[in-house]
């Protein structure tokens, strides 16, 4: 089973715990990310999974004073941490590069449009769980 898992989420899964070595400890986001979801029948719906990550945003308010959307302090901090390499590294995907520079488009700073495209990514993830397929490919829609 480890053989037919490794090339699924990019990290070498080794069968006994002895075998483990000090490279091996450092988890792969892909990892990470599948250890804490799981098949992700715990989260009814994708905001669900989001706010679990951490990854969806917050309104903070004191008072009369209300400021816009903030990035969450709460949530599976080792599950965040997974998900933003994960949507550093899926810029070279077509599709979420274009949903980046829409981003940035609408006036977002580089950490805010990452933040979004981990939320998206965390969308899809939800998606393909639920529904039990595989991530395809989608050429980028125009930006307009």
């Amino acid at each position: 089973m480890g053989d037919a898992l490794s090339p699924a989420i990019g990290v070498d899964v080794v069968g006994d715990a002895g075998d483990v070595d000090a490279r091996s400890r450092r988890q792969d986001p892909g990892a990470r990310i599948l250890i804490e979801v799981g098949d992700g029948s715990t989260f009814p719906t994708a905001g669900h999974l989001a706010a679990y990550a951490g990854l969806a945003p917050t309104t903070r308010s004191s008072g009369s004073s209300i400021r816009g959307e903030q990035p969450s302090r709460r949530g599976n901090k080792q599950l965040k941490r997974a998900f933003f390499p994960s949507a550093l590294a899926a810029l070279g995907d077509p599709a979420s590069r274009a949903y980046y520079d829409k981003k940035i488009a609408q006036g977002k700073h580089h950490t805010q449009a990452l933040l979004r495209l981990a939320r998206h990514r965390a969308d899809v993830l939800f998606a393909m769980l639920r529904d039990g397929t595989f991530y395809e490919l989608q050429p980028p829609a125009v930006v307009t």
